[in-house]
């Protein structure tokens, strides 16, 4: 019930009145940083020329961003584009030569055929027969219905590709050289292990024979999938990529109209803050950095996440609506780092969370009610990651503090849900228990944020973001920053508590003198 806990409106609009300014003058912060130092010299490198009409120039610090809207754009939409039109055409022949059923219960088979043959276009004969190869031993891998021979030789396989020299060996495969050849290649690569696992994992599960070469083929060729995700279980696609209703449900058009626009709105608000605030480009000058104001490193180190996931929502969110479009229900985009405030819903691909989710993650912990087999399944889950990511130190360092994280959160909630905690929660009642536990929520968010900044930016740059809000800035830094923090935790409780009852609306309460059979009546 504590979810379902109400709070006065007034101290709501206070709550949203302090976050609202403290972001705004925040953000001012970081603008003057920017105009006032576009001249440095760590600036020259990554801010470039941008809007000449207006005299701005732009941050261009993030290689992902500009390689999709920029350079690679016209690229990238052309074989998205191409998928759709050649899915579109299919479905419009053949209903004429009479093979309608057919292509409803094929459909996945043409998708996989038009996507190999795009990969074999942009990177190759020598790349496709890699992929291919690897394909097949994971197939066969998958025939024997062991598990952890599955993992083995899927982990095995993964790390081919991010340790040397196996890696420059299977490199050797692709012909040529173009800017876009590594992305490419480490994107298929990699993506197409983990869906092989995901095929083999699932191939354990049935009960009666297995799953056909061919279905391995359809789920991994389908390209808007293939180079860059997000990976969507094969038991999903099977089931969603051979169903032959396709009819599509009411608004389902314009819902995805609805999305694509809204991709295309937050791309544009993207290019306006980039030549308006250098957020990227900042904290590689550290020169510059210990220059800045306690609240401009909070706003920097917390714009940067949220420029990560406004990313990948669009990046995902691009993809996926030609996957909407192919009658798919594809992974959703990543939970918005303003909404994170516990460590169990952290995570920036919602495909890779949802991959680890159900092969490890809940495979191994089970109910996730015993502690050594929840710090079991933590340990492995980050482990996979690690090997997903590319060891290195910086990403041994992140998933060391977000894997601690993540079981500490655990072990002070089963405490706190034990007596006397739990009886004294009870006592103060529901509207403080949130109060309280808003408190916690905001420590959690800045964990939060100075664990995955290290991998977004430096190392060097989140110990000084902690540095100064933690040690130098205190008190009144710390205790200011942390209240701003509340405020925005406080907000999205109570979304979430509205979004509660829209999903298990409580029936109306019913007086002890009234009679059971009107209180139905009424609750109805």
């Amino acid at each position: 019930m504590r979810l379902k806990a109400a709070l006065p409106k007034l101290e709501l609009y206070l709550y949203a009145a302090v976050l609202y300014l403290s972001l705004l003058w925040a953000g001012t912060w970081i603008w003057d940083a920017s105009a006032d130092n576009v001249n440095r010299k760590v600036f020259k490198k990554s801010v470039k020329p941008g809007w000449h009409y207006f005299g701005r120039k732009m941050d261009v610090a993030d290689f992902e961003w500009v390689m999709w809207f920029t350079t690679f754009r016209n690229h990238i939409l052309f074989a998205l584009a191409g998928h759709v039109i050649f899915a579109k055409v299919c479905s419009l022949i053949s209903p004429r030569i009479g093979m309608d059923d057919w292509y409803c219960k094929h459909r996945s088979l043409i998708y996989g055929l038009y996507g190999g043959l795009a990969v074999l276009v942009s990177m190759g004969g020598g790349f496709l027969a890699l992929v291919l190869s690897h394909c097949f031993i994971l197939y066969s891998v998958a025939l024997v219905k062991r598990k952890w021979i599955v993992f083995v030789a899927g982990l095995a396989s993964l790390a081919t590709f991010k340790m040397e020299p196996f890696n420059t060996w299977q490199q050797g495969f692709v012909t040529g050289y173009f800017d876009l050849q590594d992305i490419l290649f480490y994107g298929g690569s990699c993506f197409t292990i983990m869906r092989c696992m995901s095929f083999a994992l699932e191939n354990c599960e049935k009960k009666d024979g297995n799953y056909t070469f061919t279905d391995l083929l359809k789920y991994n060729f389908y390209l808007p999938f293939f180079y860059f995700g997000p990976i969507q279980t094969f038991d999903q696609f099977h089931v969603q990529a051979n169903n032959p209703n396709l009819t599509r449900k009411q608004r389902e058009m314009w819902n995805i109209t609805t999305g694509a626009l809204l991709h295309l709105g937050a791309i544009f608000v993207v290019d306006v803050f980039f030549h308006y605030l250098y957020i990227l480009t900042i904290p590689n000058d550290m020169k510059l950095v210990k220059q800045l104001s306690d609240w401009s490193l909070a706003g920097l180190a917390y714009s940067n996440l949220v420029y990560d996931w406004v990313k990948a929502a669009v990046m995902f969110g691009v993809i996926n609506t030609v996957a909407r479009l192919d009658h798919l229900d594809p992974p959703q985009p990543p939970k918005c780092i303003t909404m994170l405030y516990v460590f169990a819903e952290t995570h920036f691909d919602r495909g890779i969370n949802d991959w680890l989710c159900k092969y490890v993650y809940d495979y191994i912990g089970g109910s996730h009610k015993q502690i050594f087999k929840e710090l079991v399944a933590t340990i492995c889950t980050f482990v996979v990651t690690t090997l997903w990511l590319g060891p290195c130190e910086l990403v041994y360092i992140w998933s060391f503090f977000n894997c601690f994280g993540l079981n500490l959160e655990l072990w002070v909630d089963k405490i706190f849900s034990l007596p006397p905690f739990s009886n004294i929660e009870y006592a103060i009642g529901e509207a403080m228990s949130r109060r309280i536990r808003a408190v916690f929520g905001a420590l959690n968010f800045w964990t939060i944020i100075l664990y995955n900044v290290l991998a977004l930016n430096s190392l060097e740059f989140a110990k000084l973001v902690g540095k100064r809000l933690i040690v130098q800035g205190f008190p009144l830094s710390t205790l200011s920053v942390l209240f701003v923090t509340y405020c925005g935790v406080q907000l999205v409780k109570e979304r979430e508590r509205k979004q509660a009852f829209l999903d298990d609306p409580e029936p109306a309460a019913v007086p002890q003198d009234m009679p059971e059979e009107v209180g139905k009546m009424k609750a109805e």
